[in-house]
């Protein structure tokens, strides 16, 4: 055999058996893409996303696209060929397994954090679209969890409104543990509170609760000993003056809470907030309106320009990552508040576009 054809006959099975073993060798990493995108003020799979009831609303003309990504899944093993072409590969990020699923996260506990978190940020999406308008919400305190196997279990339920402890009201979560921490383990202590299906069925017609009763809960000790619990996580709950539904099935995380508050605005408000433009965006939102920053925002922005996007609404934090690798045609708008976002909004409706507030790599 030629020694050019012997080489070349060589260095295709070292080729051959370096992709082999690329293919068979799982890589500790996980991989990002983009996701769809839902326009806030359209409709997912046949039905409007957002449904107000009990208040007028008003049509709406544009996008106010709220930006997803993708991710492999928990137990999802990926090779070395894989991972080389997700580094090279413009519309995908790959990164380690843990920045996704820390400690051993499973894709069931990773799921079930996100749906927890999306229907958060629903939450205060709407309270900051109402609170953007001058809206009255009234909070309270209720009972977020019940923990198996203390006091609480079987007495208190999830959605129980808490109204005092020993006769004294409560304003916030942290007052409940406050009071309760003055008790020494083993003493009782008295809970007001209204039973969630009857705080649900006065919500449900707008109306304030008023029956109460009283649970007594025999305190324990925290397993550090040094103090009385009595196996709650308190919360808050917002009680709406109207109904605001946000029908969103298969996804998760927090990100959507910005785009979802000012689809809210949009449709409670004359006139439209794009004037017929196509924005997107991401970001979270808490319940005075405050914008925060989120993951995959590379992802997000390459999946809001393949579906049209001209501009994107851009945690003021994400906004450096974002300028460095922006995507053709897509202008960055740079976001610290809702109140940001709207007054961007009323630019781009003047065609004052030089004025944006820009996100910049610096």
């Amino acid at each position: 055999m030629p020694r050019r054809t012997a080489t070349m006959l060589a260095s295709t099975l070292v080729l051959i058996t370096l992709l082999c073993v690329g293919v068979l060798i799982p890589v500790p990493y996980a991989e990002m893409s983009p996701g769809p995108t839902v326009n806030t003020l359209g409709e997912a799979r046949g039905e409007p996303v957002l449904q107000i009831s009990g208040r007028r609303t008003y049509p709406t003309s544009g996008h106010l696209n709220m930006t997803t990504v993708r991710v492999t899944s928990a137990d999802y093993k990926m090779n070395a060929v894989e991972a080389v072409y997700g580094w090279l590969a413009h519309d995908s990020v790959v990164v380690p397994h843990d920045t996704l699923y820390p400690d051993g996260k499973t894709e069931e506990q990773s799921s079930q954090e996100n749906a927890e978190e999306f229907s958060q940020s629903q939450e205060s999406a709407k309270v900051a679209a109402l609170q953007e308008l001058d809206i009255p919400v009234t909070t309270r305190v209720v009972v977020a969890t019940v923990v198996k196997g203390t006091p609480a279990e079987g007495k208190l339920h999830a959605g129980d409104v808490i109204r005092a402890v020993d006769g004294v009201a409560v304003k916030a979560p942290g007052d409940v543990a406050k009071l309760v921490t003055k008790h020494k383990p083993g003493q009782d202590v008295t809970f007001t509170i209204v039973p969630a299906e009857v705080a649900a069925a006065a919500e449900k017609a707008h109306k304030d609760a008023t029956t109460t009763r009283k649970v007594v809960l025999r305190t324990t000790s925290s397993q550090e000993g040094d103090r009385a619990i009595v196996g709650i996580q308190a919360g808050t709950d917002h009680v709406f003056p109207f109904t605001i539904d946000i029908k969103l099935a298969d996804v998760g995380g927090p990100s959507a809470g910005l785009m979802f508050a000012l689809g809210i605005l949009d449709k409670l408000t004359p006139g439209s907030l794009t004037d017929g433009r196509f924005v997107a965006g991401t970001g979270t939102i808490d319940d005075k309106g405050k914008v925060g920053p989120i993951g995959g925002i590379e992802m997000k922005l390459v999946g809001a320009r393949k579906a049209g996007a001209e501009y994107f609404l851009t945690p003021a934090a994400n906004c450096a990552a974002a300028a460095s690798d922006t995507p053709a045609g897509l202008t960055l708008i740079k976001v610290d508040t809702i109140d940001d976002a709207t007054a961007s909004l009323e630019k781009l409706r003047k065609g004052d576009t030089a004025s944006l507030p820009r996100c910049s790599a610096g």
